[in-house]
C-alpha cells in the first residue's frame, strides 16, 4: 500500500486539493507530512487491544490517518449550483444502464433476527460471548460477509433502486445490540471494517458492493470521535463513487426509517462541526494531513439531502439540514471561493447550500449587497469628481422623495427615474415632513406602498380567500410597469434587509428563481417553473380538489364531465375562452387524455397566462438583486428574506431586550411587559410596528432585533416615544400597569407619520 506521504510532488500537483496533503483555503495549511500506511493503523490497533478493555481512545486511533490509494477525483454529487440548484436524482444516469458487473458468489448464511437475538440472550445470561464474538467477526471481516449476512438471498441480484435486497431489521437488531456488547467486540466490527475498506476493487463496483456501503455507513460506533478516521475512510469511499452508484444509494437510504434516517443525518453534522471546531485539537489529526475529511462528509450528506428532497412528503424538514456550527466560520472566503472556482476541485461550502442556514445565506447576501453599494457610490464619485463637479453625498444614496397622497404614483415614477440608481443605499423622505431617515421612514414607506398595492381595489393581484394569499391578475393591458415595481420593490426588501407584508404562495418564489439568474438572452423565458396539482392547491384549493376528483373518476369522463381543451377566464368583467393546446375546443376530455388536460390546465393557470404580468415582476426583482448568492436559497428561504417570520415570539423579545435608564426589575418594566405579553396576537403585530417599524420578526429571530427600552424623564401623561431607526422605544416613569397600559394603547393605535423632537 503506498503511503500518502511517498507520493513524488508531480503526482501531488495533480491531486485535487481533498487529497493533497494541502488543506484547501478555510481548511488550515501546512507542511507536508508523512502519514503511517494502513498496515501500521492496524499493527497500532492489534496492539491497542491486546493492552484490552479501555476501548479506542484518541491517543490510538485519532493519532493515525489511513492511506488508501484514491488518486483519481471525487465525482460531483451535488450537480453545478450555479445552473441547477438541488441534486436530481429523477432520472436514471446513463452509467446505471450500463451492464451490470459479474457478482460474486455469496457464501450463505442462515441466521436469522431471531436467531441473533437467541444468541444474545444467551450470551447475556451465561457470560459466554463467543458465539455473538464470532458472529461479529465474520459478519464484518469483508464486504461479501456483509451481503452474506443481511442480503435477504444469498445470490438475489436485487439491481433495482426500489429493493437494496437488505433484511433491514435483521441490520436494525444488529446494530442496536452492538453497542451493549462488550468492548472486544465493538473492536473487532471496527478492526473488520478496516479489513474490508482495505481490499483493492478493480473496475466499477458491484451492487453488492453498494450494499455493504449502505450497511455499514448505518454504523452507530461512528458517533464517537475516537473512530472518526475509519468513519472518514469510509465516507471518502463512498463520496468517490460513480453517479449511477449514487443514484442507487440515494433511492435505498429514503427508504430507512424517519428516525435512522435522521439519526445518520445528524452524525455527519456532528462530524463536520467536530472536525471544523474539535473541542480539543490534539484529539483528531491534524487538519493538514485530512482536508479530504469534511468534503467527502459533505457530499455524502448531499445523498441524504437528495434522498430526503425526492421522497413525499420529505422524510424530515429541509432546515434539519442546516449546521448551524458553520454560522461561525468565515463563510464570506468560502463564498468568494465558490464565486471564484465554482464546482471544481476546490472545495466550499457554497457548493453544497442546503447546509447553509438561512441566517448565513442572509448575511451572505448583506455582506454581498453592500459590497455592490459600495462599488455603484464609488463610481458615482469617481465620475463626479473626473469632471470636476461638485461632490453631493446625495449621489451615494438611492433618494425617494414621495407625497403620501400621491404615494404609489410618485413611487413609481422615482424608481423608474433612478432605475441606476437602484443598488445604493435606500433614503426616503415624505414631502412636508421633517422627518429623517435613519431606517424608519423606509420601513413605512414600504409598508404603505404594500398596503395599497395589494389592495382589492387596486387590481392587480387577486386575494384569494381559502388559501389566504395573492395571486397575479390576469388582465392584460399595454404596459406592466406596475408590476415591475413590485418586483423591485420587494428586490429593494431584500437589498436593504426590510421585511414585507406580503402573501405569496410558495410557488410563488419557486417561479421567481427559474432561473435564479437573469438569462443573457433577453427572449429567454423566465418564471416558467414546472406546475403540479400541489402547487395549485396552494393557490385555488377548491379548483385543485376538483382536478383530482377528475383524475380519479372512474366512471364515463367524456360523458359526465363534457369537458374540451378549452378554459374560460373571466377578465374585467369580461368571459374569454383559450384553448389550451392547438384546436382544443374540438378536442373532448376523455379518460385516456385527461391527465394532459390537468396538466396543461394548471400551467395555463400558473404560468401562460400571467406570464406578461410575472416577467415583469421577475425582471423587477432581478433589476436590484441580482447576485450569485440567490443561488445558494430555496425557494422557502427566498419567502423568509422578504417576508421575515410571521411568528411572534414577545418572550424572546423580552429575553433579547437591553435598557437605558432601567434595568429589568424596576417597576416601569415588569409592568409594561406584563401589558405586552397580554395583548392580543394583532395588538402585539401593532406594537411591534410601533417599536420597529415593521410587524415582521427578522430571519434571525427577536434578538436580532436589538431592541431596547429608554427610561425619559418627562411627565407621565406623556405617550411612549418609540425610535423606529433603532429599534427603540422610550418609556416615562409610569406608577401603574393600568396608566401604562391606557398610554401605550394610545400610542400603538396611532402610530404613522414622522416627526422632529
Amino acid at each position: 500500500m503506498m503511503m500518502e506521504g511517498e507520493h513524488s510532488e508531480r503526482e501531488k500537483e495533480r491531486l485535487p486539493p481533498i487529497y493533497s496533503s494541502t488543506a484547501p483555503a478555510g481548511f488550515g495549511g501546512g507542511a507536508k507530512q508523512p502519514l503511517p500506511s494502513l498496515s501500521n493503523f492496524i499493527s497500532t490497533f492489534s496492539q491497542r487491544r491486546d493492552v484490552g478493555g479501555r476501548g479506542f481512545d484518541s491517543g490510538g486511533v485519532m493519532g493515525t490517518s489511513l492511506g488508501l490509494r484514491h488518486g483519481r477525483e471525487l465525482p460531483p454529487i451535488c450537480s453545478d449550483v450555479r445552473q441547477k440548484q438541488r441534486l436530481c436524482v429523477q432520472t436514471l444516469p446513463p452509467e446505471a444502464k450500463a451492464p451490470f458487473p459479474c457478482e460474486p458468489v455469496v457464501p450463505l448464511r442462515t441466521k436469522t433476527t431471531k436467531d441473533f437475538q437467541e444468541d444474545m440472550d444467551r450470551a447475556v445470561q451465561s457470560g459466554d460471548w463467543r458465539e455473538v464474538r464470532d458472529f461479529y467477526l465474520t459478519t464484518f471481516n469483508s464486504f461479501m460477509e456483509l451481503n452474506a449476512a443481511f442480503k435477504r438471498e444469498a445470490n438475489g441480484l436485487f439491481n433495482t433502486i426500489e429493493d437494496s435486497g437488505i433484511n433491514v431489521k435483521f441490520v436494525n437488531t444488529v446494530y442496536d445490540t452492538l453497542i451493549n456488547t462488550p468492548q472486544d467486540i465493538q473492536k473487532s466490527v471496527l478492526k473488520g471494517i478496516i479489513n474490508s475498506l482495505l481490499r483493492e476493487w478493480k473496475g466499477p463496483r458491484t451492487k453488492d458492493d453498494l450494499r455493504a456501503y449502505f450497511i455499514l455507513v448505518q454504523n452507530p460506533q461512528y458517533s464517537s470521535s475516537s473512530t472518526f478516521v475509519i468513519y472518514a475512510h469510509l465516507l471518502r469511499q463512498i463520496a468517490a463513487l460513480s453517479e449511477a452508484d449514487h443514484h442507487f444509494l440515494v433511492h435505498w437510504l429514503k427508504k430507512l426509517s424517519a428516525r435512522r434516517f435522521k439519526q445518520l443525518v445528524e452524525r455527519l453534522l456532528q462530524f463536520i462541526s467536530t472536525r471544523l471546531f474539535p473541542a480539543d485539537p490534539d484529539e483528531l489529526p491534524p487538519l493538514t494531513k485530512c482536508s479530504w475529511w469534511i468534503p467527502s462528509a459533505t457530499k455524502v450528506l448531499s445523498l441524504f439531502n437528495a434522498a430526503n428532497s425526492v421522497s413525499s412528503p420529505p422524510i424530515m424538514p429541509f432546515t434539519d439540514f442546516y449546521n448551524i456550527t458553520l454560522d461561525h466560520m468565515d463563510f464570506m472566503e468560502e463564498y468568494r471561493t465558490w464565486q471564484n472556482y465554482g464546482n471544481s476541485n476546490r472545495f466550499s461550502f457554497c457548493q453544497f447550500p442546503f447546509i447553509l442556514s438561512t441566517v448565513v445565506k442572509k448575511a451572505i447576501i448583506q455582506k454581498d449587497s453592500e459590497q455592490q453599494m459600495i462599488s455603484q457610490a464609488r463610481q458615482s464619485l469617481v465620475s463626479k469628481v473626473s469632471r470636476r463637479q461638485r461632490v453631493d453625498m446625495n449621489l451615494l444614496f438611492l433618494n425617494i422623495k414621495v407625497r403620501r397622497a400621491q404615494l404609489l404614483t410618485d413611487s413609481l415614477d422615482e424608481l423608474t427615474r433612478k432605475r441606476c440608481d437602484l443598488k445604493k443605499k435606500l433614503k426616503v423622505t415624505f414631502v412636508g415632513e421633517a422627518g429623517l431617515d435613519m431606517g424608519g421612514l423606509t420601513k413605512e414607506w414600504f409598508l404603505l406602498l404594500v398596503r395599497q398595492i395589494f389592495h382589492t381595489d387596486y387590481g392587480m393581484f387577486t386575494y384569494m380567500k381559502d388559501s389566504r394569499c395573492h395571486w397575479f391578475s390576469s388582465w392584460k393591458c399595454d404596459n406592466y410597469s406596475e408590476f415591475q415595481l413590485v418586483g423591485t420593490l420587494m428586490g429593494l426588501a431584500v437589498y436593504n434587509s426590510i421585511a414585507l407584508d406580503i402573501h405569496f404562495p410558495l410557488y410563488c418564489y419557486r417561479k421567481l428563481l427559474t432561473p435564479p439568474t437573469v438569462p443573457c438572452d433577453q427572449n429567454a423565458l423566465v418564471g416558467m417553473a414546472t406546475a403540479t396539482l400541489d402547487d395549485l392547491q396552494q393557490i385555488m384549493p377548491e379548483l385543485a380538489h376538483g382536478l383530482a376528483e377528475l383524475l380519479s373518476y372512474e366512471e364515463n369522463v367524456e360523458e359526465d364531465f363534457y369537458l374540451t381543451f378549452q378554459v374560460l377566464q373571466e377578465e374585467m368583467g369580461m368571459v374569454k375562452c383559450y384553448n389550451l393546446k392547438s384546436g382544443g375546443d374540438r378536442i373532448p376530455v376523455t379518460k385516456h387524455n385527461r391527465k394532459e388536460y390537468v396538466q396543461l390546465y394548471i400551467d395555463f393557470l400558473l404560468n401562460k397566462s400571467i406570464y406578461k404580468q410575472f416577467a415583469a415582476f421577475y425582471h423587477g426583482f432581478h433589476s436590484v438583486c441580482a447576485s450569485d448568492a440567490l443561488m445558494l436559497l430555496r425557494p422557502e428561504e427566498v419567502e423568509m428574506l422578504v417576508c421575515g417570520s410571521p411568528e411572534l415570539d414577545m418572550c424572546a423579545l423580552q429575553r433579547a431586550a437591553q435598557y437605558e435608564g432601567y434595568n429589568k426589575t424596576d417597576v416601569t418594566v415588569r409592568c409594561f411587559w406584563d401589558v405586552v405579553l397580554s395583548f392580543p396576537l394583532e395588538m402585539q403585530k401593532k406594537f411591534l410596528h410601533f417599536a420597529t417599524g415593521s410587524d415582521r420578526v427578522p430571519v434571525g429571530g427577536m434578538s436580532d432585533l436589538n431592541f431596547k427600552i429608554s427610561k425619559i424623564d418627562v411627565p407621565t401623561d406623556w405617550l411612549p416615544v418609540s425610535h423606529t431607526c433603532f429599534n427603540q422605544i422610550c418609556l416615562p416613569p409610569y406608577r401603574s400597569r393600568k396608566e401604562l397600559k391606557h398610554k401605550l394603547t394610545i400610542a400603538v393605535n396611532n402610530a404613522e407619520g414622522f416627526g422632529l423632537e
